[in-house]
C-alpha cells in the first residue's frame, strides 16, 4: 500500500513538472524552468526508490 502511495506521488510530481515547463512556453523566465526540472527529478528519483 505504502509503495503504491509513493509511486502515485512520484508519478504526480513529475506531471506537476511538466506542467511547469509547459508554462514556461509563456514569456517566464528561467527560475520557473529550474523549479520543474527539480519537481521531475524528485519525482523520477523517488520513483527509482
Amino acid at each position: 500500500m505504502l509503495r503504491l502511495l509513493k509511486k502515485t506521488l512520484a508519478v504526480c510530481l513529475i506531471g506537476l513538472g511538466f506542467g511547469i515547463l509547459l508554462v514556461i512556453l509563456l514569456p517566464f523566465t528561467g527560475w520557473l524552468f529550474l523549479v520543474g526540472i527539480i519537481v521531475i527529478l524528485v519525482g523520477i528519483g523517488w520513483l527509482c526508490c
